[in-house]
């Protein structure tokens, strides 16, 4: 009976083997698994960072743009609401002009007009020139009236500009309000 039981046990011992071995696959089998899962995980933890990195770096690009054409039209409505004291002082000078007022007092309308205007210069305003007979575009321009045209070659375009119209950088704030010919 030695034999069968040593038989027996040799046998319960080979299946523990088995199972040991099966076991240690499985673990390896396991270790991989791992291995490649974790290596997936580093991987889209790294696509996350990445795309956050690049949604981040948009983000800055953005607000910096906004906060440099906010900058360069700041002062709009500042500019916005001194244009008529410029336009007081352009029809001062044409009356001192017209009429016999004395040298010093149309000198010192120019003067402050001159530094008015220089100190909205350097801040970004321009004036958008308007030349008769130039080509009326709606886009640009605001048509107040119509009046027949004087001559054949200045039906649809701008007569007279009752308005100077400026620009604060590359943005229009006024538009030049002008007549134009039918």
């Amino acid at each position: 009976m030695s034999t069968k039981e040593d038989i027996k046990e040799e046998q319960i011992a080979n299946e523990q083997e088995v199972i040991q071995v099966e076991k240690n696959q499985e673990v390896e089998v396991e270790l991989v698994k791992e291995e490649l899962t974790s290596d997936e995980i580093i991987q889209a933890e790294k696509d996350k960072f990445l795309r956050l990195f690049a949604e981040f770096e948009n983000y800055k690009k953005r607000t910096s743009k906004e906060r440099v054409e906010l900058f360069k039209t700041a002062g709009q409505e500042l500019m916005t609401s001194l244009l008529p004291v410029v336009d007081d002082f352009e029809r001062a000078l044409t009356h001192t002009e017209e009429n016999a007022a004395t040298e010093e007092l149309r000198e010192g309308v120019l003067l402050i007009y001159q530094k008015l205007y220089n100190t909205l210069e350097q801040k970004g305003l321009s004036k958008i020139e308007i030349i008769k007979g130039d080509v009326f575009n709606a886009e640009f321009h605001e048509a107040i009236t119509q009046i027949p045209a004087p001559t054949e070659d200045l039906k649809g375009k701008i007569i007279d500009c009752v308005e100077n119209g400026y620009q604060l950088g590359t943005k229009i704030i006024r538009y030049p309000k002008v007549i134009i010919g039918q």
